[in-house]
């Protein structure tokens, strides 16, 4: 079988399904073209999910199908490339995105990943900012800034395993931070002690007694040597005094 089958098959097979309306050629064609929809994918690897890129991809060769000419002077399969990249890199655009940067950095932060896969795969190594900004005609600061917003593309679930290797690790959620009730209680103190000049040595050792040291008002009575009913009536006034004083505080 010569190099040349391969375009020939697929010229015949288009013949037929545009003069026929034949769906069969048309299918077999798709079928015989189907390693151009997976070089597509592997190009954007990491950039969306593997299913949804081949989807995008087929949609974009389809389109092309539809829309050949042979007298654009190109084959089918150069013409049903960019086709199919543009149907890929407007699916990640529109909806791959977990958080959505404006439209003019999304399509940079394509154009960097593209030119980043090419690179990376033509020598094996990574490619440097500067040499991507010198490949796009861009800036340094605008290549680091795409790769940034590139990163938008991937969300990881809360409930994910923390351990790939260990299911006993736990999930991301155990490791996040939680309100803390000591964060409320510290700023009440120091409401408080903002106010504490406003009452007597007693009333704050009172008070003291029965929210701090959650003492009863017998035990309190009995310590400072006055009767219950006092200690209660200089309790309250003390929380009026505090309270009046609190709602008067500028915002």
């Amino acid at each position: 079988m010569t190099a040349s089958t391969p375009v020939a098959t697929e010229d015949a097979l288009l013949r037929r399904y545009r003069a026929h309306g034949d769906r069969a050629a048309r299918e077999q064609l798709v079928e015989i073209m189907m390693p151009l929809i997976d070089a597509v994918v592997r190009r954007y690897r990491g950039a969306g999910e593997a299913e949804d890129l081949r989807q995008a991809a087929c949609l974009g060769l389809a389109k092309a199908i539809e829309r050949y000419d042979p007298e654009f002077g190109v084959s089918l399969r150069a013409y049903a490339m960019p086709t199919m990249n543009g149907e890929v890199l407007r699916h990640l655009r529109d909806t791959s995105w977990a958080v959505r940067p404006p439209r003019p950095l999304q399509e940079r932060a394509l154009a960097v990943l593209k030119a980043s896969d090419k690179l990376t795969h033509r020598r094996g190594s990574a490619a440097a900012a500067d040499e991507l900004a010198e490949k796009l005609e861009l800036s340094v600061d605008e290549v680091l800034e795409a790769l940034v917003a590139a990163d938008a593309h991937y969300s990881i679930s809360l409930d994910a395993p923390r351990e790939a290797q260990d299911a006993d690790a736990g999930t991301l959620a155990d490791v996040l931070g939680r309100d803390d009730p000591r964060l409320a209680r510290a700023e009440q103190i120091a409401d408080l002690r903002g106010l504490r000049g406003m009452l007597t040595e007693m009333e704050r050792l009172l008070l003291h007694l029965r929210f701090v040291q959650e003492r009863s008002q017998r035990d309190i009575a009995h310590a400072v040597a006055m009767s219950e009913t006092e200690v209660a009536r200089t309790i309250a006034g003390s929380l009026c005094h505090l309270h009046d004083a609190v709602e008067h505080v500028p915002a």
